[in-house]
This record gives C-alpha cells, sequence and structure tokens, in this order.
C-alpha cells in the first residue's frame, strides 16, 4: 500500500529548519497543508482547509501534525471523516486550553477535545516542551486511544530543536504504518 504523509504545520507555519520542511523535501509521497493565515489562526477557516485538502486524497493518507495543528486534527475529527485518513502521528500537541503554556491568539482551538481517535495515532511528546505540560500530553495520548512515545529532552520539537530529517520521528512514524498494515 503506498501511504502518503498530509503535513499540517502549526502556529506560524514550520519554517525552513523544522523537521516537517525536511519530511516534505524528503517524501515525494507528502503534501503540505499551506494555511491562509499562520500567524493568528481561526480554528474554522483551519479546519475548511484541511477538509479541502483531503477531500482531493486518493491514497491511504497518515497526517503528520505538529503543535497547534494536533488540536486541528481532533476538531476536524469530531465532525468529520474520510476513508483515505487511515491514521495520525501527532507531535508536540500545544495545550490550546492553557494560557500558561500557549499565547491567547490560539485559544479559539480550545477546549482541547478529549475522544477516542477513529483512526490509529501516535502522540510524540518531549519531557521539556514549554507548549504542554508532559502529563497533559500523556492525558491527551490516553484520552485520543493514542500510542505514547516519550522523546527525551528535545524542547517543542520544532526548528529550535534541530533535528533536520528528525531519524527518530521516521522511526515512530514507521512504526504507525506497521500498526495500520
Amino acid at each position: 500500500m503506498e501511504t502518503q504523509l498530509l503535513i499540517l504545520p502549526g502556529l506560524g507555519n514550520s519554517g525552513e529548519k523544522h523537521w516537517q520542511t525536511f519530511w516534505h523535501e524528503k517524501f515525494k509521497n507528502s503534501i503540505r497543508v499551506v494555511q491562509d493565515n499562520w500567524d493568528e489562526p481561526v480554528r474554522e477557516d483551519w479546519i475548511a482547509r484541511l477538509n479541502e485538502e483531503v477531500a482531493k486524497l486518493e491514497n491511504p493518507t497518515i497526517l503528520v501534525a505538529h503543535s497547534l495543528a494536533v488540536s486541528l486534527v481532533l476538531h476536524w475529527a469530531e465532525t468529520n471523516s474520510n476513508k483515505n485518513i487511515i491514521g495520525a502521528l501527532l507531535v508536540a500537541p500545544a495545550d490550546v486550553d492553557s494560557p500558561e503554556h500557549t499565547p491567547d491568539i490560539i485559544r479559539n482551538f480550545a477546549p482541547m477535545p478529549l475522544y477516542k481517535l477513529p483512526f490509529p495515532s501516535i502522540v510524540v511528546a518531549s519531557e521539556n516542551d514549554p507548549y504542554a505540560l508532559f502529563e497533559r500530553k500523556q492525558l491527551f495520548a490516553e484520552k485520543w486511544g493514542s500510542d505514547f512515545v516519550n522523546v527525551g529532552k528535545q524542547g517543542h520539537i520544532n526548528s529550535d530543536s534541530d533535528l533536520k530529517y528528525w531519524e527518530e520521528g521516521q522511526l515512530i512514524l514507521q512504526k504507525l504504518i506497521n500498526k495500520i498494515q
């Protein structure tokens, strides 16, 4: 089965040094969702754009979401579905409910949905991520029915983490693919 990746960047987009950008360049089977407004996200607009991209899919696809885009996946899957979405890699979920950890500009993504996802998923978390407490990410994984992977102290698993092709993440993605198959 030829599995596609639908890459979903979070707030501010994923810059040129972000692993999502490296993955998009490396994996010819990847599509990157481009939002109209990366800096002042509106949940309904982001969901609408995700719906547009998902409607175009013709192959089995794994959502590869980072940070704010993790809550996007949860909000999308709550009221939408597509037979081609077969899994999700949910990396460094930002706690949209916490003014202590995330900027007010993303509060319209609150509350974080807490229900079992209709497809297999893995939550990848860092112990020193400033955008969510580690324990909160464990709770998210439990509520979403996701496997949970602790990658140690890697910050927000973003450009600042300097992961380039993030080989460890590729291995985690392969575990998800194996689980689905």
